[in-house]
């Protein structure tokens, strides 16, 4: 774990960054290592980055915050996003979450 503006960051942690060539990067944290986070970069300006894992610098990212999920369509963008991450962990919290919107929909009817 490391602390970055007032947020402790771990492995799995949604950032936002720029690259020293200032490029935008969105991503989330694969290892933390002395200072140097190892992103792997799902979105950028630099379209050839994407998909790469390259190393920032704790200074140049800021934790996102956790996403609000309101409905099933959102639950659903996420876990193809965690499909794709290999986010195993997410995509089971995400299937939970899910069960339980349809289990409560089901009780209402």
């Amino acid at each position: 774990m490391m602390s970055n503006n007032n947020a402790i960051l771990k492995a799995g942690d949604w950032i936002k960054g720029k690259s020293r060539e200032g490029e935008l990067i969105i991503g989330y944290i694969e290892t933390l290592e002395e200072g140097i986070i190892k992103t792997k970069v799902i979105s950028s300006d630099n379209k050839t980055i994407e998909g790469r894992i390259i190393p920032l610098l704790s200074k140049q990212v800021k934790k996102m915050p956790a996403a609000k999920v309101a409905n099933k369509e959102q639950i659903h963008f996420l876990i193809d996003l965690a499909l794709s991450t290999g986010d195993e962990e997410w995509f089971f919290e995400l299937t939970s979450k899910l069960n339980s919107m349809r289990e409560l929909v089901k009780d209402i009817k």
